[in-house]
């Protein structure tokens, strides 16, 4: 017994000198990345990089830090909801349901084309790289539009919504894959189940958030004794969401994002159900949770770097630069694509949307790694196909920058008499 709680104590020390490492390096990183006046969510990535299997090897991705990692993002997502303008979602929403669905499958065929007929590869291996190429890392997106403070804008609001349903997406497109893969077949009702259990979700999940924010409001300014009253019951409340949505296979940032759109300003239930100091409430909510967002989002970050191994990528192999080449190129493209799919937007703005649903993130590794264990994907295909999910994190920060102060300069002149 002794014995064993002496190992408890040894893991548990582990774990925080892991989280020391993990917070200490996002801070320094970040705040180095800022000076340089790049993307401070870069430099949190560059951190994970650093600290893991590529580099110093100081901090191995384990189970834990993966669940605080989910527990970032789910946060992260939830204050996404809670700041969303649902008024602009629902006027942008055919240009978000465009900007999804073509981005989605725009990247899934040419990455699928691209790997079956140009190189050559299995049918089933050809359906995984261009499954890996379709969905969006949301979280990184969404850190650079906060930290360009461009959160509220139009594009934003469009982002979000496709991003939700990108997510979806791919989600159903993990479960077609999955069936191929380990059954041999794919199965309709599977597709059926996921399609229906999202439906109910977006329909009840959004209302009875809702219902419970309004008692926590009114507990809260009439028996609250204690303190940390609000954070801890929407924490709770979060969780429980996310927990949900996992249950009926759908993404637990879903869950989060559906109970912060609910709690936000501007979401009505039917039949009036509203409060008249509700603006209070939801800015009390706010402030209470911005601590914790900023504690656990530089974690998902960090471990979005860490389960990078680029050391185990053959530099000097040209079919590896070939297929990266030329997947890198479908990954972009067929994001741009989305952008441009949508109606009466300047060039500017399709570009900037489209842009911002180019990072792959964990979104991409998920899939890579499915792919791997299933022994779909070998180490020669695999090994691309992470260092895309690299290259894309990289490049859809530094390239939403440029865009923004290149579409500032232009408004300043059009401006100018």
């Amino acid at each position: 017994m002794a014995a064993q709680g002496g190992e408890v104590a040894h893991a548990a020390a582990e774990i925080f000198l892991a989280l020391f490492l993990i917070l200490v390096f996002a801070r320094i990183f970040a705040e180095l990345f800022a000076y340089l006046r790049l993307p401070p969510v870069l430099g949190e990535v560059t951190a994970g990089i650093v600290l893991g299997p590529s580099l110093l090897g100081w901090v191995e991705p384990n189970e834990i830090i993966r669940i605080l990692a989910e527990i970032g993002i789910v946060l992260l997502l939830f204050e996404v909801g809670l700041e969303t303008d649902v008024e602009k979602l629902k006027k942008e929403g055919l240009n978000a349901f465009l900007v999804a669905v073509v981005g989605a499958f725009v990247p899934f065929a040419l990455g699928f084309a691209v790997a079956h007929y140009l190189l050559d590869l299995p049918l089933l291996t050809s359906l995984f790289v261009g499954g890996t190429l379709t969905a969006t890392s949301i979280g990184i997106t969404l850190r650079v539009f906060k930290d360009l403070g461009k959160e509220k804008t139009k594009e934003a609001q469009i982002v979000v919504g496709a991003a939700v349903l990108d997510d979806i997406i791919g989600v159903v497109l993990l479960v077609i894959l999955a069936d191929f893969a380990f059954r041999g077949e794919i199965k309709l009702e599977n597709f059926l189940k996921i399609v229906g259990l999202l439906a109910v979700y977006f329909m009840v999940a959004p209302v009875l958030a809702k219902l419970l924010s309004k008692v926590v409001h009114h507990y809260d300014r009439r028996y609250r004794r204690v303190p940390g009253f609000i954070p801890t019951v929407i924490v709770s409340l979060i969780l429980f969401f996310a927990y949900v949505a996992h249950l009926l296979g759908i993404p637990e940032i879903v869950g989060a994002f559906a109970a912060g759109v609910a709690l936000s300003r501007r979401f009505f239930l039917p039949f009036g159900i509203v409060w008249k100091d509700k603006e209070e409430f939801v800015r009390e909510v706010e402030n209470q949770m911005r601590p914790l967002v900023y504690l656990f989002t530089p974690i998902f970050f960090v471990s979005v770097g860490l389960s990078m191994n680029l050391r185990v990528i053959d530099y000097s192999s040209p079919d590896f630069w070939l297929l990266t080449l030329l997947l890198f190129a479908v990954a972009v493209l067929g994001k741009v694509a989305g952008g441009f799919a949508m109606p009466k937007k300047s060039n500017f703005e399709r570009l900037i949307v489209g842009v911002s649903m180019v990072p792959r993130g964990e979104v991409g590794l998920i899939f890579a790694e499915l792919g791997r264990t299933a022994g779909v994907l070998s180490q020669k295909v695999f090994a691309p196909v992470v260092f895309i999910v690299f290259l894309t994190t990289l490049f859809a920060p530094l390239a939403l920058k440029y865009l923004y102060r290149k579409w500032d300069q232009l408004k300043e002149r059009k401006q100018t008499p």
